[in-house]
């Protein structure tokens, strides 16, 4: 019976991921870092504090199962692969992925980073959205919403707007 349900369940995680496809990573800056078009993701919150910092703006963290999550690869191909949210975003954030990939390799050090920044949040779910300042305290919390890269971006306006 557990063998049962373990095929069920790691058929439906690859529907999922053949339907949504893999999420982007169509290259890298720094080691482990992400490029998206011509979005960069830091995978540090060190490294993205200091950037928001020099460039006084908020950090944008996308808690995300990037090679397992549905709703996290959907949010990735809906949202932040396009062109409206990348310019938006290269104008406006400083973007940093916290991964929490099942196949994908990563280091002991960005795993214990991730591990804490999912317990120091409350991240109860996948893909959560943390906007925070260049000191790492939090602004606003979203997640996946539906209807492209120019609603996100106005949502997110919205979200910041008020901080």
């Amino acid at each position: 019976m557990k063998s049962v349900f373990s095929l069920v369940c790691m058929t439906f995680v690859l529907g999922v991921t053949t339907c949504f496809g893999a999420a982007n990573t169509e290259g890298t800056s720094a080691p482990g870092n992400v490029v998206v078009g011509k979005a960069v993701w830091l995978t540090s919150l060190a490294e993205a504090k200091a950037e928001a910092a020099k460039r006084k703006v908020p950090i944008l963290a996308d808690f995300s199962g990037s090679d397992w999550c549905g709703w996290c690869i959907k949010l990735d191909k809906e949202v932040f692969s396009t062109p409206a949210f990348q310019k938006y975003a290269s104008e406006n954030l400083v973007l940093l992925l916290l991964d929490f990939p099942r196949a994908k390799p990563q280091t002991d050090e960005i795993k214990k980073q991730n591990a804490g920044l999912s317990d120091k949040f409350g991240i109860e779910g996948l893909p959560t959205v943390i906007l925070m300042n260049s000191e790492g305290h939090k602004l606003a919390q979203t997640g996946y919403l539906a209807g492209g890269g120019e609603v996100y971006v106005t949502h997110l306006q919205k979200l910041l707007k008020n901080k």
